[in-house]
């Protein structure tokens, strides 16, 4: 809390808010708020979906803890059914926070299902809509860019909350003023420990159950993981040496310790942008690990498979998402696009071309195949001997 000069009062982030409230209250100092704490909906809800028992004991738990806190649920466990949940208990202005443009029309879809609205009853803030509503659906991107437009809502959900804790996002968390907040993940861990920020931004953890557990309680696939080991030829190992020499000698160099992704962002690719020497190494490291598009361009093109990847329109990724949901196509390949909460049909078969993900991608593309289903499903993992995919993998277990 800061005081400012001009005026001759305190100043602090709305966040705070509520511990500023308790706080007068407990000195019986007399104070007005000037907007609406708990705005609520305007129209009533209806659960249309029956929730399962662990979810029931999330939303339970959640509302114990004060309606603040974070869930933890694998891919596929219906996270957004526990938000619909949220929305229908409080039944306050709500705001959704999720990562990508895809999941905007996903998230109005499921959210209109479960609480039999229509979809016009939510409104979606981003992709080029701007469109506010009692329930609406907004990008971390986009709620980073209107913090203004996050005091209208008693109730803030974050998707996918392990982006929360970067420096661009956090201040969509320190923006808002209600204390109701409710953070969803499947692996909420991030290499940086940032994600031990969700306790002040969201609130504690009040809930988890892994795979293996809702496998066991038959709420996902009984699945099996094959691995398989994989050699470089004799050219692409001598090249693969050389690019991992060449990006650690430049670590060495300047004394960098790199233990996450977000660590070798925050350093190596700030620097590149001004420093050759880090260009040359991120290149270096990004050759190392064999990065994702020409892999699926390749497998797309010699077997003439439907691909998706960052670089895909967001009407064709669409399109293709529909054709794959409705089983006009039955194989797709894709790179990192589909990893987090894409819904996608029900795939008995995933094949995990390339070894070298983080743990939460590596959860993320397990629950790709975990959906309930009859029968088993399985997760095939191509290993590239020798390298630092042999690491990773083992790291992830």
């Amino acid at each position: 809390m800061g005081r400012d000069k001009r005026h001759h009062f305190l100043r602090t982030q709305p966040i705070n808010f509520p511990a500023v409230k308790k706080a007068l209250q407990a000195q019986k100092t007399p104070f007005t708020v000037a907007f609406e704490e708990r705005p609520a909906l305007p129209f009533e809800t209806a659960l249309n979906v029956e929730s399962r028992p662990y979810q029931s004991e999330a939303l339970t738990n959640w509302l114990a803890e004060g309606s603040a806190g974070v869930v933890v649920l694998p891919t596929g466990a219906g996270k957004t059914l526990v938000a619909a949940m949220a929305i229908h208990e409080t039944r306050l202005w709500t705001l959704a926070v999720v990562p990508t443009l895809d999941l905007l029309g996903q998230w109005r879809t499921a959210l209109a299902n479960a609480l039999s609205l229509s979809a016009d009853d939510i409104g979606v803030f981003g992709g080029g809509e701007k469109e506010m509503k009692p329930i609406t659906i907004i990008t971390y991107d986009s709620a980073a860019l209107y913090p203004r437009e996050l005091k209208r809502f008693g109730l803030l959900i974050f998707d996918e909350c392990h982006h929360l804790p970067a420096p661009t996002y956090r201040l969509i968390a320190e923006s808002a003023f209600t204390p109701l907040r409710l953070g969803l993940s499947a692996t909420p861990e991030r290499g940086d420990m940032a994600h031990l920020d969700l306790d002040q931004l969201i609130g504690p953890e009040v809930y988890r159950r892994s795979p293996a557990e809702l496998t066991e309680g038959q709420y996902l696939a009984q699945y099996s993981e094959v691995r398989i080991d994989i050699s470089l030829s004799a050219e692409d190992e001598v090249r693969y040496a050389e690019q991992r020499r060449i990006y650690r000698s430049f670590l060495q160099r300047r004394h960098i310790i790199i233990h996450s992704p977000e660590e070798f962002q925050q350093k190596v690719i700030f620097m590149s942008a001004r420093d050759p020497q880090a260009r040359e190494a991120m290149l270096a490291w990004r050759e190392a690990r064999s990065e994702y598009n020409p892999v699926v361009d390749e497998i797309s093109r010699r077997f003439c498979l439907p691909s998706i990847t960052y670089k895909t329109p967001t009407e064709e990724r669409r399109a293709i998402l529909e054709r794959f949901r409705s089983g006009q196509y039955s194989k797709l390949v894709t790179g990192r696009v589909l990893n987090e909460g894409v819904d996608v049909p029900d795939c008995r078969v995933a094949i995990i071309v390339s070894g070298n993900s983080t743990k939460r991608e590596y959860i993320q593309r397990l629950g790709r195949v975990l959906r309930p289903k009859t029968g088993q499903a399985l997760l095939y993992e191509l290993v590239t001997s020798g390298t630092i995919e042999e690491d990773m993998a083992k790291r992830r277990k």
